[in-house]
Parts: C-alpha cells; structure tokens; sequence
C-alpha cells in the first residue's frame, strides 16, 4: 500500500546542493518509491555542535510502498554512500535525511521514532514542510504544521 511521507534533508559540506541533489537520484530511483515534489532550499544556521558552515535544508514529499522501516534502512543507505559518517551529535554533515512524516503512522521504538522527535521545534524542517502542506496534521500533537511553525522561532 502507497504511504505518502516527508523526508527532511540538510546538508552543510562540501557540495550542499550536489549532494542534496545525488540523494534525491537515488532515493528517485528505487523502484518503491516515487518522488512527487521537493520544497524550496533554506539557508540556516546550524543548530548546536562545534562551530560550522551553513546548512541547506530543504523536505522532500513522497509516496513510497516500503514501510517505514525499510524506508529509514534506504535513507541511511543513501547517506553512507554520499560518505557521511555518523560520530558525533550535531557534527557537520554532507548529508542528512531524516523520516518526518509516514502518512499519519505513529511510531515510538528504539530504532525508530516516527513522527521525528523534534520536528516540531525545527524552523529549518517546518518552514520546508509549510511549503508543501501547510495543512498537515501532526498525529501526536493534533496541531497542522502551520500552527507548529506559528510557535518556533526562526533561529532555531
């Protein structure tokens, strides 16, 4: 079954919109998923860790019939081939896809938690988000994404 998700994606190394672009390709390419549209890219500040360059940030909308699951497996597949390495929090990163939306599945496990725990404190992941579905429930919250970016700061 078709599941329509929305995945956050930043970038702040090297080539930002290359890399942004080479994960779309592939995400674009596997043969159960079907990428429907991205949102415009925001330039923003990098939120804690060591002092880094800007990130690019943009969320892309999908329609996908892996489950979610296997749809963070592939997310992080992707990062890796890009050559991002996982080691410390908050670290600058050539790629970053995060699972923020999986149709309005409610997901609380150790490996996954869906929707994306701090979504909703993330002008960078709302603003994006806005731009495609302003409307958007929060499943947990019970707000729409246009009443969660009301409540954040830009500068976060």
């Amino acid at each position: 079954m078709q599941t329509l998700a929305y995945i956050g994606v930043g970038s702040n190394l090297g080539n930002r919109k290359g890399a942004i672009s080479k994960a779309q390709e592939i995400l674009s390419s596997h043969p159960k998923v079907k990428f429907l549209r991205s949102a415009p890219f925001y330039e923003t500040e990098p939120v804690g860790g060591l002092p880094q360059g800007l990130y690019l940030n943009t969320v892309w909308e999908i329609e996908t019939d892996l489950e979610a699951h296997e749809l963070i497996e592939l997310l992080l597949e992707i990062e890796s081939s890009l050559g991002r390495k996982r080691k410390e929090k908050n670290e600058p990163r050539i790629i970053d896809l995060d699972l923020l939306f999986f149709g309005d599945q409610v997901i609380d496990e150790a490996s996954l938690t869906v929707p994306h725990p701090k979504l909703h404190e993330r002008w960078f992941v709302l603003k994006p988000l806005w731009d495609l579905r302003s409307d958007l429930i929060h499943p947990v919250l019970k707000k729409s994404v246009c009443e969660l970016l009301d409540q954040v700061d830009a500068h976060h």
